[in-house]
């Protein structure tokens, strides 16, 4: 896939990496100041890593509650969050060990297509350092291998061409938690992670490392 490329001057950003587990609602938080700074170029683009506690999410492509499987107060019973959020995509689930990234960048133009075949490649790319073969759906976004998804994409887009929310890569999360929902709203097809196509321990800040390096390739 082709990049566009950008100037030294442009290919400086800053990796902000959120230790523990951070409740959804302090990373969108987060993510709102960061956009207001990033669109009055108070900081350079920005990538944050971070693992969420338990929390299942609703995107603006969902109509309804209907993937949320038997409803949210089933959801809260399990220990986990729900939350409705301004993102694009349907409903999902943020865990441990589940590497989240959220890159806040300004785009030179807003190509909201590019912008999310980018973040798949930059996934498909960290996964190939495994050894694995990952790829596109033809009708869905996100990274699939062996006919399931590994990792959720969804996005919003501020004033500015400022991008937030972004990818969840399953590491070693607990897929248990999927079960409980219509993941992304696609029936059909199941969820897999990195240590379970790998049959092996995998270690998460290993794979953060990779997340970093690929995206200075892809986006600087």
């Amino acid at each position: 896939m082709e990049l566009e490329k950008r100037s030294p001057e442009e290919a400086t950003f800053d990796v902000r990496r959120l230790p523990g587990l951070t409740p959804y609602a302090e990373g969108w938080e987060l993510q709102r100041e960061l956009v207001g700074l990033r669109g009055r170029d108070g900081i350079p683009d920005t990538l944050v890593l971070l693992e969420h506690a338990p929390v299942y999410t609703i995107g603006r492509a969902a109509k309804d509650a209907s993937n949320l499987g038997a409803g949210e107060e089933y959801l809260k019973s399990l220990g986990a969050e729900v939350f409705w959020s301004d993102r694009g995509g349907d409903a999902t689930f943020h865990g441990p060990g589940q590497l989240v990234g959220y890159p806040v960048l300004r785009l030179k133009k807003l190509d909201t297509h590019k912008y999310l075949r980018d973040l798949e490649e930059l996934v498909i790319l960290v996964l190939s350092d495994y050894g694995l073969e990952a790829g596109r759906h033809p009708e869905y976004t996100g990274v699939w291998v062996n006919g399931n998804k590994i990792a959720a994409i969804g996005v919003k887009f501020s004033s500015g061409r400022i991008t937030s929310h972004g990818f969840a890569l399953n590491v070693t999360t607990d897929l248990s938690w999927f079960d409980r929902i219509t993941p992304c709203g696609i029936k059909g097809y199941g969820v897999t992670s990195l240590q379970k196509e790998l049959n092996a321990g995998v270690s998460l800040p290993e794979v953060e490392e990779r997340v970093v390096g690929r995206f200075r390739e892809l986006f600087a």
